[in-house]
């Protein structure tokens, strides 16, 4: 499944949390033994002190070879000594750019929605609340992920600005650093396991100073997910499923150890290309996805179609598809915002547990009777 977003990032925060009734000194903090409070999230670290919190990103793009890290401190804190070579962010902060659609839920389920001051290319924003932001010229447009533009984010001034990027070919981000900048970089997109991306809200909690406020919120899809999960893996039907679509000749579907392969385990399906190792998308011809998906069950996700006739005017041969025949066909791509962005591609990394329900109800009715479709649609 694609995604139309900005990615990969690596990122080390230091949080400090200090007594509110006393003034803070500007003193030294001693280095003291943390664990990492993430669990699922493979690319983000948090470790958490006394006053300060580190937070390490280790994976902002695929096959990345350096890693970040950022200290976090507030105001009037100074740290160990062993730390100073990092970038330094007071927190909480009070303003921020991001720069990918996945990063919007987050700032939303934290309340700080209000905070963002720009976003490159905002006609992907689908969220009601940030899309009023943006039509009362409170978000300004900068520009695209490849092109960000400098000049207006210098204007803007935010305390960071979350990056994302594709490779190690960063010079817009190296040059608004030169400019005084903060950049931080975010790597949520990278992480395949369902749970994992949806934690990535923690990395803002620390930012804003919302700590418990983000734990409670994954808490809660953390919670929503594994009952969802124990309840697929009771039903007694196990169905067949296949992905994607044709683009420029070749049959493009999730990798077996993929993202959107892991709900469909989770969902207790069979995705026929499960078994394969990769955790990004495969590229086949017509024929050998033919040849295994035959007779599949269900079509997910059949890229950016969104009738069933659209399907069958690009390509006749879909109509072999026991799954074409049968109409049980679904898609995301049917759900937009008002100027066009798809609601998937932002939500739902942030809402794992609402992408399995989903899943669930299309292949094990039973088990959600009144529950409604909330990514997906079938097309008619």
């Amino acid at each position: 499944m694609k995604f139309v977003l900005s990615k990969y990032a690596v990122f080390l925060f230091l949080i400090f949390t200090v007594n509110c009734t006393k003034k803070v000194e500007n003193k030294a903090v001693s280095d003291v033994k943390s664990s990492n409070s993430i669990q699922y999230a493979r690319g983000l670290e948090i470790y958490d002190y006394d006053t300060y919190s580190v937070v390490k990103v280790s994976n902002p793009w695929p096959e990345a070879k350096e890693s970040f890290t950022y200290i976090l401190h507030k105001k009037g804190i100074s740290v160990p000594d062993s730390l100073k070579k990092y970038t330094h962010i007071q927190v909480p902060i009070h303003s921020i750019v991001v720069t990918s659609t996945t990063h919007i839920p987050s700032l939303e389920m934290l309340g700080v929605e209000n905070t963002l001051l720009g976003f490159p290319n905002t006609n992907y924003v689908s969220s009601d609340k940030t899309r009023a932001l943006i039509d009362a010229k409170k978000i300004k447009e900068i520009g695209t992920n490849q092109s960000l533009n400098t000049e207006v984010l210098i204007d803007l001034a935010p305390d960071i600005i979350v990056g994302f990027s594709i490779d190690n070919n960063n010079k817009t981000y190296s040059n608004l650093e030169k400019n005084g900048q903060k950049i931080i970089y975010n790597g949520d997109w990278t992480e395949q396991s369902p749970l994992g991306k949806a934690e990535w809200i923690k990395f803002f909690g620390a930012l804003y100073g919302l700590k418990d406020k983000a734990d409670a919120q994954f808490k809660t899809i953390e919670k929503e997910y594994n009952e969802a999960l124990a309840l697929a893996q009771k039903t007694t039907t196990k169905p067949t499923v296949f992905s994607g679509a044709i683009y420029q000749e070749k049959w493009y579907l999730p990798g077996g150890k993929s993202w959107a392969s892991l709900f469909i385990k989770d969902a207790n399906a069979h995705y026929l290309w499960e078994e394969t190792p990769e955790t990004g998308s495969l590229s086949l011809s017509f024929e050998t996805v033919l040849e295994k998906a035959e007779d599949a069950d269900f079509w997910i996700g059949p890229a950016q179609f969104t009738t069933l006739k659209e399907i069958t005017d690009d390509n006749p041969n879909y109509h072999f598809f026991k799954a074409y025949k049968n109409k049980n066909v679904y898609s995301f791509s049917t759900k937009k915002g008002k100027t066009g962005g798809v609601l998937y591609y932002e939500l739902a990394p942030n809402r794992p547990d609402l992408i399995l329900k989903d899943l669930i109800k299309i292949m094990h009715p039973e088990v959600f009777p009144d529950y409604e479709l909330v990514f997906f649609e079938k097309l008619k």
